[in-house]
């Protein structure tokens, strides 16, 4: 198996969010020794590809669990299988995924995804994601797994300090933080906090960006963003929304190392 090290949406090595990519043809390994291995590796996420049958599979996994999207460890995915010489620069990329078919293709040096646009339904004010937080939202959303939350401006985001023990007594386990950008070259900053799957903060979230693209759609009114993820390691997310609910998610990658795994 071979094994990628790579800082995805970002410019720079030691920034955006690091994501293990795991290449496997033909022969697949077990899901308990994805789930150690990525428990092992510590990246918020781990993706594994398999390669077989002229089909691409990808799956990503936390250090503690298996999830259904992740956008920084797709980018990553794509960046190792490029670069690896599986996949030739010029063509695209398509995944089988937990989210269903995904796409990917390099184009003016980014690497762009094809994602679903994702929504959350206006509800009321949470006191122990507030507390836990910190926070008094000017607006909060939630859907079945995660809650968008809009606060006054980009000082009080770039303080936050959740207390994580409470935010993990909250209904839902995932917390997308938000506001107005007050750089002129982003459209809007948010940080992303997940402690039920084992991640307090991940550094650059594209997943979130999938709903909150759409969120700043409705209030900017633009259908291109350039999001800006407020955590210590930081990254750029380019998002231009488009019809039938698809968002297409654009940013850089960067390897740090890559070396061959005997399990």
């Amino acid at each position: 198996m071979n094994y990628y090290h790579i800082d995805a949406f970002t410019t720079e090595l030691f920034k955006g969010n690091s994501a293990g990519v795991v290449i496997c043809k033909e022969d697949d390994i077990a899901d308990s020794i994805k789930q150690k291995l990525a428990n092992e590796l510590k990246h918020s996420e781990t993706a594994f590809i398999l390669i077989k049958d002229q089909k691409i599979k990808l799956r990503w996994f936390t250090p503690t669990t298996e999830v259904d999207l992740c956008g920084h460890a797709t980018i990553a995915a794509a960046h190792a299988l490029w670069h690896s010489g599986e996949i030739n620069i010029s063509e695209n990329i398509y995944f089988e995924t937990r989210s269903g078919n995904l796409s990917a293709k390099y184009i003016n040096e980014k690497i762009e995804l094809d994602f679903p646009q994702l929504y959350v339904d206006e509800c009321d004010p949470n006191e122990t994601v507030n507390n836990a937080l910190g926070i008094a939202p000017i607006y909060t959303g939630k859907n079945s797994k995660r809650y968008l939350l809009e606060i006054e401006n980009a000082d009080k985001l770039r303080k936050l300090e959740p207390d994580f023990e409470l935010l993990k007594k909250a209904d839902l386990g995932a917390f997308m933080v938000t506001c107005r950008s007050d750089l002129p070259v982003y459209d809007f900053l948010s940080r992303f906090f997940a402690p039920y799957v084992g991640i307090n903060e991940d550094p650059v979230t594209g997943s979130a960006h999938c709903y909150l693209a759409p969120y700043w759609k409705q209030k900017l009114n633009k259908n291109k963003l350039i999001g800006f993820q407020e955590s210590d390691r930081t990254g750029i997310v380019e998002c231009e929304l488009f019809e039938q609910d698809r968002i297409k998610l654009r940013g850089n990658a960067n390897t740090l190392f890559n070396t061959d795994l005997r399990i």
